[in-house]
């Protein structure tokens, strides 16, 4: 007679191998350990699919559409209209604490456009206020918040700096053609449908400077070249050598197409960071000797040449003697218009210069301290420096996250190091804050890892 064996007390095993019971796995369905690893690739590699929040995507693809749209009395563009309608959203997460928490820098980001408002009350009445105060919210918190509330972990920073070089690949071959033809392929493309700004041929050494879909070909540089430091070390973790140096040479050679000096000091800036940073990975203080030895030797030329240590270095980095007198000119002017004028400024009107210098001022800081004051000034490094300090004392990051948030301080470095350089404005200023709010979320990174709970013991009692 044959013995039927008793199944009744087995347990159908679930998926993983183990027993319904939970009493263990059997090992009739015991999955391989390749297989439990390949699972978690697969868990890993769906992880990583997190795709970028359409706000960010629409933002920054507008940034490439040079489209000049008549809305009421305003010149709007497209990245405008993304930012009108996501400002007042975004502002209402800030409030309800969706952007993490509230910090010094944003409160400090929100002043500045109060002083701002107010500088151009007092020098020009609310009337004409209006508008540019207007595209001043729009232009200051819109991009700083809409980083903050959207870019929340690092898939999402990772995908906008992905997004970010994209974008500086897709108009690499525009730029060349534009260089060596001086033909502005992009833009005629653009006006076809609704009209852009002008063309401005610019040349220098027999080569087109390159203008691309922004306004001017400093613009062009620096959005496209400031986002080196970024795309090393937050596009290249984990890559090879080659593939990192591929990525950050594509964004230089775009960025250089602009001949312009001021793009091209924040290419050298960053490189010579992402080098120190290399080369001494290994030093603890690496950048407390840098910052130690760069203020060593300002100080030595301070003491000793007969000209200042900015005078010097902006003498090298300018590609002419020319625009280099002519810089420092416009400084020295500026500089006493803004002692004149130390609390509001002077808003809208002229500042005062001699009738032949032109009205720009190719210096985004000392601009702020001109038209609005020095508090306007003041609010805004804040701003950017209460990040950057925040984030460099930032303790207990792990392997990625500390090059995510290297990348994240040389790029900020290079904008601020660029600024006194240069103007931002349109592209490059809405860029300037995206970028800066894109780096917040790090700070709000819980690194505390929880202590074991201690297990009394009694006698005879686990």
């Amino acid at each position: 007679m044959i013995k039927r064996r008793n199944t009744a007390s087995r347990s159908i095993p679930d998926i993983q191998g183990r027993s319904a019971n939970g009493s263990g796995v059997d090992s009739a369905f015991k999955t391989s350990r390749p297989a439990v690893s390949h699972q978690q690739e697969i868990i890993l590699r769906q992880a990583k699919k997190k795709k970028t929040s359409w706000p960010v995507v629409l933002f920054l693809t507008a940034l490439i559409v040079p489209w000049v749209i008549p809305f009421g009395p305003l010149r709007m563009s497209l990245y405008r209209f993304v930012l009108l309608v996501m400002v007042l959203p975004c502002l209402g997460m800030w409030f309800a604490g969706k952007a993490g928490r509230k910090r010094t820098a944003d409160i400090a980001l929100m002043l500045y456009w109060f002083w701002s408002a107010l500088s151009f009350i007092v020098n020009n009445g609310v009337e004409a206020t209006v508008s540019p105060s207007g595209i001043g919210f729009i232009e200051t918190l819109g991009p700083y918040l809409l980083a903050r509330c959207y870019i929340r972990d690092a898939e999402d920073f990772y995908n906008a700096v992905q997004l970010l070089f994209w974008i500086v690949v897709l108009l690499l071959p525009f730029a060349i053609i534009e260089c060596v033809a001086g033909v502005n392929i992009l833009r005629e493309m653009f006006d076809v449908v609704f009209p852009t700004t002008p063309d401005l041929p610019m040349l220098r050494s027999g080569l087109t400077r390159v203008q691309s879909v922004f306004d001017q070909p400093i613009l062009f540089g620096v959005v496209t070249g400031g986002i080196i430091g970024l795309v090393h070390l937050v596009l290249g973790y984990q890559k090879s050598f080659f593939q990192r140096a591929l990525r950050t040479g594509i964004v230089a050679a775009t960025a250089f197409l602009s001949l312009s000096s001021g793009p091209l000091a924040a290419v050298l800036s960053q490189v010579f960071l992402l080098s120190w940073n290399r080369l001494l990975a290994g030093v603890k203080f690496r950048w407390i000797i840098l910052i130690g030895s760069s203020a060593f030797f300002v100080l030595a030329i301070e003491l000793a040449a007969k000209r200042s240590a900015l005078d010097i270095i902006l003498s090298f980095v300018l590609f002419d003697a020319d625009s280099y007198w002519f810089r420092k000119m416009i400084f020295q002017y500026a500089w006493a218009s803004a002692l004149n004028h130390p609390l509001f400024g002077v808003g809208m009107n002229d500042w005062e210069r001699p009738g032949t210098m032109p009205l720009s001022i190719d210096n985004f800081w000392l601009i702020q301290a001109v038209r609005h004051g020095f508090p306007a000034a003041f609010l805004l490094l804040l701003n950017l420096f209460s990040i950057l300090f925040a984030l460099g004392f930032k303790k207990g990051l792990g392997n990625k996250l500390a090059e995510y948030r290297t990348g994240l301080l040389i790029t900020m470095t290079a904008f601020f190091l660029v600024g006194w350089t240069v103007s931002f404005w349109d592209h490059a200023y809405v860029l300037y804050l995206f970028v800066l709010g894109s780096g917040v979320w790090i700070l709000d990174v819980e690194t505390k890892e929880r202590a074991p709970r201690k297990v009394k013991y009694v006698r005879g009692v686990r």
